[in-house]
């Protein structure tokens, strides 16, 4: 009798490979994107069979992004830090270097993913993976805010040209992204609302990371180009938050109505924190960035009128972080009272927007003159860092033991 070739883990066909039942896992459902391949029993055989680089490139998805958009938010993180120690800047720094080494692999594994095995415009449209190329842009945001944190200590002119025209290129980007892949979805997906997850509104996160960025850099550009860029920040900002707002209307609903996410899915609950985080955080830098010479309307006295612009900012971030801290405290309880089993990309979910959380939190205690929320903020900072290992961590293991990158395991099926 010959043996069975696939039990033996070798593959008759290179371009076979195999597709584990679905049902095994709560997270994904019986079909996958690849329903040519053959098929194995997972429950019977503990073990899975070994696949070849080649062969798990195929399921290297979009949602790897989420590693390298956590890894920026971190190196943020420690650049706002209220309490420096000697060295704090240095390790942001390497954690900066460290991720742009990180981009540039996982650019290049997807580059290899689709030049061996095709398929970009199916990533592209598939009604789950297809949600997390977003978070290419997010990560590209990082890397934007990261240059003004760690190297606009003495911007020239070509730096501070250089990082105008990157943030009007990333806002013509994510603009149209925002417009294409919603056009898209509300044209060739049918989404269920009792199925809503937060991951819904990763197609409107990056455009709103606009205004991040511009809180960022606008305090170093010459007048003309800052009130320029904090116009489009402010627009673009308040753009994204509305949509993720209105999201939020249907996510709510399908708690109510149908209950919490399964235990799989929970940590994607904390992708609620990040949009009135950000929003926060980038109100009171944006109006912290104003030149000296902005004015409103006709007004002679510039410095009331930033004051004034100043003190609107600091009561709708306060008003919004209260907002961010509820859906932390909720999706906070649900981790906790049923911990997912098996690792996936969405655990990442529980560092960025908690970054953002975070780094609101600091922006906010040193609007406020406020040792007591600093102190909050660091402590906060510390929880994050410990996550980010933890997530990193299982990350790896997961890629070692074919948890992830592997058939019937990856965000490349349908929930």
């Amino acid at each position: 009798m010959t043996p069975n070739p696939v039990l033996l883990g070798v593959y008759p066909d290179p371009s076979q490979e195999l597709q584990p039942p679905s049902p095994s896992r709560s997270l994904h459902s019986a079909h996958s994107s690849h329903s040519d391949t053959p098929f194995i029993d997972t429950e019977k055989y503990q073990k899975p069979v070994s696949l070849n680089f080649r062969q798990r490139l195929r399921h290297f998805t979009w949602a790897w992004y989420t590693l390298t958009m956590s890894a920026g938010g971190l190196a943020l993180l420690i650049a706002n830090q209220p309490n420096q120690f000697q060295g704090c800047y240095q390790i942001g720094l390497a954690i900066y270097l460290i991720n742009l080494v990180l981009f540039s692999l996982v650019c290049s594994l997807m580059a290899s993913r689709f030049i061996i095995h095709g398929g970009f415009l199916s990533s592209l449209r598939h009604e789950r993976e297809g949600l997390f190329f977003p978070t290419f842009w997010l990560s590209v945001a990082t890397i934007i805010t990261g240059l003004e944190k760690y190297f606009g200590d003495q911007p020239t002119k070509s730096f501070t040209t250089t990082l105008e025209v990157l943030f009007w290129i990333y806002c013509a980007c994510t603009f149209s992204l925002a417009v294409l892949q919603y056009s898209f979805l509300f044209s060739s997906h049918t989404y269920r609302l009792q199925t809503m997850m937060p991951s819904w509104v990763l197609p409107a996160f990056p455009i709103m990371l606009s205004g991040t960025i511009a809180s960022v850099i606008a305090h170093s550009q010459p007048e003309r180009s800052a009130i320029a860029i904090v116009t489009a920040g402010m627009t673009f900002q308040g753009l994204g938050f509305c949509i993720s707002f209105m999201m939020y209307a249907h996510y709510i609903g399908r708690l109510m109505e149908s209950g919490l996410p399964c235990r799989e899915h929970r940590p994607g609950m904390f992708i609620c924190v990040g949009p009135p985080a950000f929003t926060a955080l980038a109100l009171v830098g944006m109006a912290q960035g104003l030149p000296d010479t902005f004015r409103v309307l006709n007004s002679t006295d510039s410095a009331a009128d930033g004051r004034m612009v100043e003190i609107l900012a600091l009561a709708a971030g306060a008003f919004l972080w209260a907002l961010s801290f509820w859906f932390f405290c909720i999706a906070a309880i649900a981790v906790i009272r049923a911990p997912p089993k098996a690792f996936h990309l969405g655990w990442w979910a529980m560092v960025f927007p908690n970054t953002g959380f975070t780094i609101a939190t600091i922006t906010l205690g040193n609007a406020f003159h406020s040792q007591a929320i600093r102190g909050v903020g660091s402590a906060m900072s510390i929880c994050i860092v410990c996550m980010f290992l933890f997530v990193f961590v299982c990350h790896i293991r997961a890629v070692i033991n074919q948890e992830i990158m592997y058939p019937g395991k990856d965000e490349d099926v349908s929930d």
